[in-house]
């Protein structure tokens, strides 16, 4: 047990890998809104905490590793849940590499120099990478250490973000804030899913279960009060850059709540700020790199995956599942680094998030079945949170566009080579978790 996750460290792995790259990237992916930002994070917060709803019930029903891997393989067998398992997977590892680019990015902020020479942004992210896949190949026990310690240093920033956004209010500054066009569907859609790569992550908790101390009680808690927790911060922050800044500015910037602090408080508090965004994205990504590696982990335990990912080292780490996840994050990293920061972190950001919506889709529909089936005992409220799981997820992914929908389909089709060699190759009988 004393190298388990205990409570904390569970509810700052939701938090942590929540608030990453996102919040700092974020308000110039979607400053183009205008005020359909804001209603998109209101939909995206209320279709989230329905999802937390979700996940956290079936962690309490069904308390294996694997997250939605293992919910949607207990619903409707182990065909649907590699399809599950492999978009999300998909979505982890190019979402890790979304991730470092937001970092390296406001490193670019305080460090102009080393950045601008050749080659550097892609040294940099490669060892911080290879850095945070060493830390959790020693063990979730130690990525849960440093998840802790990332997570309170990466609210600092965000609080001096509300407290200039409460300034501007107190002295009517904030005549920007009506810089916006008409408020419309569309654009609400498109906001949504854009924003909810600042929520993915709600089922952090539920993907270790297995190394969650008491996960039946600290997994549902820690998965409700992070994702709430998280929304509303995402709501104030990411709203209060994107309607009271610049919103040309804030569109191309690379770095936009440090351009924001900068503007209010000068080009040293723009630089404080970089830095803990840095230290932000980079907790986040070792939070994530944790989820990545569980995943594959847990498909070659129930012989989906190759056998060889199953195994783990003495501290209980799957390394060699954590290597080929980072491995696969550094390709994509390497191969679209002629792209601008911006431009990268958005392709990525739609594409992990369209991939991820397959997986939140599939939940909410296996808890709908289970509870059909009466697997699951569920009141009007659960049903309901089902319901409105799934509609959402949809709805976002209608909102990625179809350049999104074109990229996340191919992916999901390259996983049908790897089931039909599993399927053909290995025996049924599966090792115990």
């Amino acid at each position: 047990m004393s190298r388990k996750l205990g409570p904390w460290m569970a509810l700052t792995l939701v938090v942590g890998n929540m608030i990453g790259s996102g919040v700092f990237l974020l308000p110039a992916s979607l400053a183009p809104f205008g005020w359909n930002a804001v209603f998109g994070w209101i939909v995206t917060i209320m279709g989230a905490m329905a999802l937390a709803w979700v996940f956290a019930a079936l962690s309490r029903a069904i308390p294996k590793a694997g997250g939605p891997y293992a919910y949607t393989s207990a619903a409707f067998g182990p065909a649907a849940g590699f399809a599950v398992a492999w978009s999300y997977w998909i979505s982890l590892w190019i979402g890790n590499a979304a991730i470092c680019v937001g970092g390296v990015s406001y490193i670019g902020v305080f460090a102009p120099d080393l950045m601008a020479r050749p080659g550097a942004p892609v040294l940099v992210t490669g060892a911080i990478l290879a850095a945070l896949t060493i830390v959790n190949c020693y063990g979730a026990r130690a990525a849960g250490r440093l998840q802790l310690v990332t997570t309170l240093l990466k609210l600092l920033p965000l609080a001096a973000v509300l407290a200039i956004a409460g300034a501007m209010l107190i002295r009517g500054d904030a005549l920007l804030a009506f810089h916006a066009g008409a408020i419309a569907p569309a654009p609400i859609a498109a906001a949504t899913t854009l924003a909810l790569w600042g929520l993915l992550g709600l089922e952090s908790a539920t993907v270790p279960s297995t190394k969650v101390e008491n996960p039946l009680v600290v997994i549902p808690r820690a998965t409700i009060i992070g994702t709430a927790l998280t929304g509303l911060i995402y709501l104030f922050v990411c709203s209060a850059v994107t309607l009271l800044g610049d919103p040309a500015a804030t569109e191309h910037s690379d770095a936009p709540i440090a351009d924001f602090v900068a503007a209010m408080l000068g080009p040293q508090a723009g630089m404080v700020v970089a830095l803990f965004a840095a230290i932000s994205a980079f907790g986040a990504l070792n939070g994530w790199i944790l989820l990545q590696g569980e995943v594959p982990w847990a498909m070659a335990c129930d012989g989906v995956f190759p056998r060889w990912l199953a195994v783990t080292s003495k501290r209980g780490a799957p390394v060699r599942a954590h290597l080929l996840s980072s491995a696969l994050a550094a390709i994509v990293l390497c191969s679209n680094y002629t792209r601008t920061a911006g431009e990268f972190f958005t392709f990525a950001v739609l594409i992990a998030t369209t991939a991820v919506l397959v997986a939140y889709a599939a939940c909410s529909v296996a808890l709908l079945w289970l509870v059909a089936q009466k697997r699951i005992e569920a009141g009007l409220g659960l049903k309901l949170a089902g319901v409105a799981g799934t509609l959402y997820s949809l709805w976002a992914i209608w909102g990625a566009g179809a350049d999104a929908m074109i990229w996340g389909l191919v992916l999901l089709l390259l996983g049908i080579p790897v089931h039909l060699a599993m399927r053909r190759s290995e025996p049924r009988e599966q090792p115990a978790h």
